[in-house]
């Protein structure tokens, strides 16, 4: 069993989006200012190449020059997470170490799964976890995300953060996530070192009382979403109640409607990147979503409107 240990990481880590050309290309200036940004508005850490990231529309190649290019960037201002994820657990572990090689804090992945039916039973995900844990010497966080379709019980969960090493920090954002955050901090005790919530904090107020410590939200407003999290650590809730109430028409926007291109339609709004596009085929925001977006997004005046300009 493993030692209980301190939490090593909490509070906001959005994700950080892909941005490409027009024409489709990765633009590392753009990326580069982006992640500049996100650090700027007071992100605790950033995750790179998530699914709102766009990572199923980069090639192998890409992952490497995104992961190296931006860990260099951001020469160790804050922690960065990276997603490995991969039906095969031997690619997923190659993928893990070159990732912890080139300076990541953290990988997250989700349980194998390929297409709407090809899945793994609970004891190959165990086994898979296990080999990714036995090549890396930094933190797996399991990502419990509805993509997977794949059912991870709070027990499971926590058995996997008794047992294997690596395995400490869960992003439960499956249905009823504040109900299993809760469940799998009882069984799971001092082994789940970091219970986060995701799904752009559409459920974070609730999951925040039920023990989560960290958040995987969106990139587009960490300088919104961070004080709620740090009033209600300081044990302030009615202040961060009141910030939640503020803010969650602007997360309702991004994660009911606009979904991975919110981040970057507010981001080239705000002069901090140049193109918004995602890559074919997935469409771009239709202009009367981008308009509801910005106008949501106005009301708050976040800082990603403003810090290019």
């Amino acid at each position: 069993m493993k030692a209980p240990v301190l939490p090593r990481f909490s509070g906001v880590f959005p994700v950080v989006p892909t941005t490409f050309t027009d024409g489709g290309e990765l633009d590392l200036d753009s990326q580069r200012r982006c992640v500049d940004f996100m650090i700027d508005a007071g992100s605790d850490g950033l995750c790179i190449l998530a699914n709102f990231s766009e990572q199923f529309s980069l090639s192998d190649e890409e992952r490497e020059r995104l992961t190296r290019a931006i860990l260099e960037h951001v020469h160790g201002r804050v922690p960065v997470i990276v997603t490995t994820t991969h039906f095969s657990a031997r690619v997923c572990a190659e993928r893990s170490r070159q990732a912890q090689a080139l300076g990541a804090a953290m990988v997250m992945v989700m349980p194998p799964y390929h297409g709407a039916t090809l899945r793994v039973a609970e004891e190959g995900i165990f086994g898979f976890f296990d080999a990714v844990s036995r090549a890396l010497d930094i933190p797996v966080m399991v990502q419990d995300a509805p993509m997977s379709g794949t059912p991870l019980s709070a027990s499971f969960l926590a058995r996997m953060a008794r047992e294997i090493e690596q395995v400490s920090y869960f992003k439960v954002e499956s249905q009823g996530a504040t109900a299993k955050l809760r469940e799998l901090i009882r069984l799971g005790g001092d082994a789940v070192e970091g219970p986060w919530d995701g799904e752009e904090g559409i459920t974070l107020l609730p999951d925040l009382d039920a023990g989560a410590t960290g958040s995987m939200t969106g990139g587009a407003f960490p300088d919104g979403l961070r004080p709620i999290v740090l009033a209600h650590a300081a044990g302030r809730r009615e202040e961060a109640v009141e910030r939640y109430r503020q803010w969650l028409p602007l997360i309702n926007y991004e994660n009911r409607q606009c979904g991975p291109l919110a981040a970057k339609a507010l981001m080239k709004e705000g002069g901090v990147i140049a193109c918004e596009l995602p890559r074919a085929p997935l469409p771009p925001l239709h202009p009367e979503t981008r308009r509801g977006l910005i106008e949501t997004a106005r009301a708050l005046d976040p800082m990603v409107l403003r810090w290019g300009r």
